[in-house]
């Protein structure tokens, strides 16, 4: 059952509990920024596999950044974690730092920062 409160969004009524969640939804124009952007990061992470005389170690200290801001990126405008509950975002970054630490963990573990096996 429905509650006429006045209240529209977009033509259709909107219920009384979500009128505190509105919010301006992004323009075309920045989803195109946003896939520009990304598709930018992901040409820069499919640039480094034509660097040969990097290191792994120097590619995993690259790569890991990029992979963190396009989390981010992907998270925050696709997800629309900007506009929910900070707690979902707080889940987000907790699982992503958790993902990243155990990956560092592995990769010590396995000697893999030795001069010997990064190379």
């Amino acid at each position: 059952m429905s509650v006429d409160t006045g209240a529209e969004h977009k033509g259709t009524p909107v219920e009384p509990h979500h009128e505190a969640h509105q919010h301006e939804h992004p323009s075309d124009r920045n989803y195109y920024i946003v896939a520009i952007f990304l598709g930018v990061l992901t040409a820069v992470e499919v640039a480094t596999y034509y660097f040969e005389n990097l290191s792994t170690t120097v590619l995993v200290i690259w790569l890991i950044p990029l992979m963190i801001i396009k989390f981010g990126t992907v998270c925050g405008w696709f997800m629309h974690l900007r506009y929910d509950n900070p707690l979902f975002r707080r889940i987000f970054v907790f699982g992503l730092t958790l993902a990243v630490v155990v990956y560092l963990i592995m990769l010590t573990t396995m000697e893999f920062w030795s001069s010997s096996y990064g190379s």
